[in-house]
């Protein structure tokens, strides 16, 4: 996961999901801005923390987040509940502290 997309980037995710009446506007603008590998690697680790996959699995979820990406990510994943959350689990699926992501993310 981390050599197509860097833990911080999901943590940035999640902060701005977490204040999402606010955020939406940045949030969508940053989703938008990554390429097309890192958006499929967000909604693999969000399938992971939804538990649709298992973190062994993540080859299969990261080629088919691929493979049906049909419709734009940023609204994919907006209209997805608990946003924030699943993507704290698939975080914390691979071992990733989601609290040093997020200090790393924000410069702390």
């Amino acid at each position: 996961m981390e050599e197509i997309i860097s833990p911080q980037k999901i943590a940035q995710i999640v902060v701005m999901a977490r204040e999402l009446g606010r955020a939406e506007g940045e949030l969508r603008g940053f989703i938008d801005r990554l390429n097309e590998d890192e958006q499929a690697a967000v909604v693999a680790v969000m399938w992971i923390g939804r538990g649709s996959f298992d973190v062994e699995d993540w080859e299969e979820a990261y080629q088919t987040a691929m493979a049906e990406a049909t419709s734009p990510t940023a609204d994919y994943l907006i209209g997805t509940p608990h946003l924030a959350e699943n993507l704290e689990n698939g975080l914390e699926a691979f071992g990733i502290s989601v609290s040093d992501a997020e200090d790393d993310a924000l410069g702390r």
